[in-house]
Order: structure tokens, then sequence, then C-alpha cells
């Protein structure tokens, strides 16, 4: 596949991953009591109402186009009112867990169909990667680290001096995550590489690389 066909297929993939994503965490929301997403239109799956061109688009194509090791891309962060949610902090963190689990359920689907059905040539390649794509978005943000989805999780469990400190590094949003990539790279890459292969493997059935 030429480098054209690849970038497009991964700037598509993208855009679906992250729409069902954001929609994944309005639907929770909704379904918990916080109207917040659908009145600022976020209860759908319309890709315009999610997609953020710089962070979408531009920012995975310039990973891509620079060589960078990790691609990656973010979609407009879907806004709820954690007082408004039922169940405290555990519909919070409901709330953030149906975001990776949209991605990790999307994998299943179309990972357990290629299992059982070989297609050939581009619409192969599209569906693996997408497999690989839903995984690596489902492992990325099960991290718990904020304001990535699996700090959510970790709040839930935390004593009041931990849930501070986790505060204070959300309030940077993603310039926390970018540093938290950038420094501690060398250790989680492996990790992340590891689990992102070991999990596609076992749902295709067969090595993902």
């Amino acid at each position: 596949m030429d480098s054209l066909a690849t970038i497009i297929m991964y700037l598509i993939i993208l855009v679906i991953v992250l729409t069902v994503h954001e929609f994944s965490h309005a639907w929770a929301g909704h379904m918990l009591g916080d109207f917040t997403a659908k009145n600022e239109g976020r209860l759908t799956l319309n890709p315009a109402k999610h997609i953020d061109p710089m962070m979408t688009l531009l920012l995975p194509l310039g990973l891509i186009l620079l060589g960078s090791p990790v691609v990656f891309g973010a979609a407009k962060p879907v806004p709820f009112n954690p007082y408004a949610v039922r169940y405290g902090k555990w519909g919070a963190a409901l709330v953030a867990f149906a975001g990776p689990a949209s991605n990790i359920l999307m994998a299943l689907i179309i990972g357990l169909y290629l299992r059982f059905v070989t297609i050939p040539g581009l619409g192969g390649e599209f569906l693996l990667q997408f497999v690989l794509v839903n995984v690596a978005f489902f492992v990325f943000n099960m991290i718990p680290f904020p304001p990535l989805d699996g700090s959510r999780l970790l709040y839930a469990v935390s004593p009041p001096a931990l849930m501070d400190i986790l505060d204070k590094i959300e309030q940077f949003g993603l310039v926390a995550v970018f540093a938290f990539i950038f420094i501690f790279f060398t250790l989680i890459g492996p990790v992340f590489s590891s689990a992102v292969i070991g999990i596609s493997s076992a749902i295709l059935g067969y090595p993902a690389f």
C-alpha cells in the first residue's frame, strides 16, 4: 500500500474510532442522568460534532509524516458534570470507561470477524488496522493518568490526598499527557506495545504483527 493510501486509511479509522469513543461517553453520561452532552449536541454519531481538526487530523498526520513511533489523535472532550450523574464517583468512572469500552468492543467485533473470514487486499488491511487502532486506544486511555479515562477509575478508589494530586495534574489537560509520554516513553513504550500486540493477537487468533 502506498504512503498516501496508508495516511488516508489511518485518518478515516481515527475519525470513526474517536467519534464512537466520544459518543459513548455522551451516551453513558446521558443514561446516568447527566444531560450536559445532549444539551451541547454531543449525543450523536455525527463526526462533525466530535472531531477537532487539529487534534484529530493534523496531529496524527504530522506524526505519520515525521515517522513517529507513536501515532495518536484526540477529539473534542465530551462535557459532563460528575455531580449530575448517578452513583457519584462510580458513575463518573462508568462515563469515563464507556469510551475505552467502545474501542475494545469494536476491536472484538471486527477482530472476531477477521478470525473466521479472510478479506484480501485493502479491505482486509483496513479492518486489521481498525482492530489495532481500537486496541491501542483502549490500552492508552486506560492508563490511570489525568485526563485519560483510566484516571477516573483511579479517582473512584483514591483517598482525598491522591485526588487532590490528580485534580492538579488534570488542570494541565493534554499538555500533561504529552509530558507524561515524553518523560516515560522508554518505560511505557514497550509495555504499551506488548499490551496492544497481545490483546490484538488474542482477539484475532493469530499474531497481529
